[in-house]
């Protein structure tokens, strides 16, 4: 928000009693209120833009000359959770803002579930360090499915009004639909809360559609970024909700959904971009937001309109438009220069008047702060994790079973629900490793109660060995998939002795690990490090047959209790459109 200060210097400036920090002159300003390009300077004084007057004469303590490129606005990812690049904050910078992403809009609930408000406060402590600025979404499902798992921490009606106040807060942030249909109180206060504050409230509908989507939006639902297909696209325009077309490292929408605006005419008012969750080397080796841009452009989106989803477009749906997404007199001088806008690679990053970024690469090096110790401690077993932890004793006569099977779609976080025969031996069920079913499990790591879940996958394409994370949404206990109880039992007690991390054993033997103290979720290392880390670890789970391509941050969601159609905690195998838990096994 501007200060009486800020307005007076921005006055005086633009009538020449004080001279301009910086002159941008022979530029071509993709203005994204009136849709044109044109050539023009543009004068920056302190954070904030005073002119972009092609005839203004204003003094200027510093010149650059952009020698005719396009002045486009610093980019908004519309939702993310930073946690899932494994980065800092601070150390996400050097991936995400070269490629001109200046605004991040974060919903936290990651490090929410695992340590609450405390946790929250110590992210926020590196936003002065940023050279990007971070909004935050206010996690709204603290847990994510009460009753169903056990989380870190709580965040109830009251704190969550708390945090809407913060300057920081622009939403709250997604909510799933079972929170409305069931018609949770809670959640509900939540909501009025935040629409009472003029805020907006973040969605989470995936494969809601009918009836129970319009009810869904009827309690004040302003987006989503759930949609995989046109049809979801738009029964979401009609109800007035705004499309978060998502691009991450396991939800691969832009494709599908852009082709389908293109193809059906539909208009790009209410679309925006975001990544969601997307790991950091794909962020440094493909894109950002600017990725989603330039494959919309390829896919026959007029350049202009891809630029307009990923600034104006977010800074409006966030009533932020005032401070950011255009460069326009008064705004935050966020500014990417590039030589070419129909494949955008800046060349220049300027976050509130600062050049940050040049040619791929910071200007100055943004160190990892130091983070409490407490959030370093966060993994805790109330008791011993082995083989037998993940036994599934079966109920039924003879030496086969059926069972309910989670099966994986390919580059979505949604899956299918289908069923099995499985071995029973010795009175347990097995896997089938030929037919590629595994045994999926979720340990409890909260110290609080001791669970752990048990069910069973097919997709991962292990023929040995067994993978664990301490990232599985949005609860945050141990996820591991695997071939055998021995090597998953190994795992989980690998993570257990990092106080987080995601590691790859086999026969016994630790084949490679990554440390993640950060709640159990983040790294303090530099991105390169983390980088080159989680490429040995997928290296590592390919070579025992794993054959998806991102396969820790498909592990990550697996979990999850809240996207269908099955979901997996540490209280046992979860229905998720109709919010409970059932039986793994199938009996008559």
């Amino acid at each position: 928000m501007r200060t009486f200060e800020e307005i007076k210097t921005v006055v005086e400036t633009g009538l020449g009693r004080f001279p301009c920090d910086l002159k941008l002159e022979n530029v071509n300003l993709v203005n994204v209120f009136s849709s044109e390009i044109y050539p023009t300077n543009i004068y920056i004084k302190d954070k904030r833009i005073v002119s972009i007057d092609p005839d203004a004469e204003l003094e200027a303590k510093e010149v650059i000359n952009c020698k005719g490129q396009y002045a486009v606005p610093g980019f908004i990812d519309s939702h993310m959770h930073f946690e899932s690049t494994l980065l800092s904050p601070e150390a996400l910078a050097s991936v995400m803002v070269p490629q001109g992403t200046t605004t991040i809009c974060a919903d936290l609930m990651e490090i929410a579930n695992v340590a609450g408000g405390p946790g929250l406060k110590a992210m926020l402590n590196s936003m002065s360090r940023l050279p990007y600025r971070m909004a935050i979404e206010v996690s709204s499902r603290v847990p994510t499915a009460p009753g169903l798992e056990t989380s870190g921490a709580i965040l109830g009606a009251k704190e969550v009004d708390e945090i809407l106040e913060w300057t920081e807060s622009v939403s709250l942030g997604e909510l799933d639909p079972s929170k409305i249909l069931f018609v949770m109180d809670e959640y509900l206060e939540k909501v009025a809360s935040t629409l009472q504050k003029r805020k907006i409230v973040n969605g989470h509908a995936i494969g809601r559609l009918g009836q129970e989507l319009n009810v869904y939006a009827s309690s004040g639902i302003s987006d989503d970024h759930e949609c995989v297909n046109y049809e979801e696209l738009i029964s979401r325009l009609r109800l007035g909700m705004k499309v978060m077309v998502r691009e991450g490292s396991s939800e691969r929408n832009v494709d599908e959904l852009m082709k389908a605006v293109v193809e059906n005419g539909v208009d790009y008012d209410n679309l925006i971009f975001c990544t969601d969750d997307k790991h950091a080397d794909e962020i440094r080796d493909e894109g950002h937001i600017n990725y989603n841009v330039n494959r919309a452009i390829e896919l026959g989106v007029p350049p202009m309109k891809a630029i307009q989803m990923a600034t104006i477009n977010a800074a409006k749906h966030f009533r932020i438009e005032d401070e950011i997404g255009s460069i326009t007199p008064g705004r935050r001088a966020d500014i990417i220069l590039t030589e070419n806008i129909e494949k955008i690679k800046p060349t220049m990053v300027m976050f509130e008047g600062k050049v940050v970024a040049k040619d791929g690469k910071l200007v100055e090096e943004c160190p990892v702060g130091e983070y409490p110790q407490w959030i370093k401690e966060t993994v805790k077993f109330k008791a011993p994790i082995t083989p037998e932890s993940f036994a599934l004793k079966s109920k039924a006569e003879g030496n086969m079973t059926n069972i309910n099977l989670i099966e994986l779609i390919d580059k979505q976080i949604i899956n299918e629900w289908k069923t099995s025969e499985l071995p029973v031996i010795d009175g347990f069920i097995k896997n089938d490793i030929d037919n590629d079913i595994l045994k999926l499990a979720v340990v409890e790591r909260y110290g609080k109660t001791g669970g752990v879940g048990v069910g069973f996958v097919r997709g991962f394409g292990l023929k040995k060995g067994a993978l664990a994370y301490s990232m599985s949404h949005d609860h945050h206990n141990i996820v591991s998939v695997g071939t055998n109880d021995e090597d998953m039992s190994v795992a989980a007690n690998v993570i257990h002795d990092m106080q987080g991390g995601l590691a790859v054993v086999n026969e016994g033997k630790v084949v490679a690990k990554m440390h993640l103290p950060i709640g159990g979720l983040m790294s303090e290392k530099p991105a390169d490090e983390v980088m080159a880390e989680i490429g040995h670890a997928d290296e590592a789970a390919r070579s025992l047959g794993c054959t998806i391509s991102a396969p820790f941050m498909i592990l990550s969601f697996i979990s999850l209790p809240t996207v269908p159609n099955l979901g997996l905690t540490d209280m046992g195998l979860i229905d998720v459109l109709n919010h409970k838990l059932i039986d793994v096994e199938i009996l008559d």
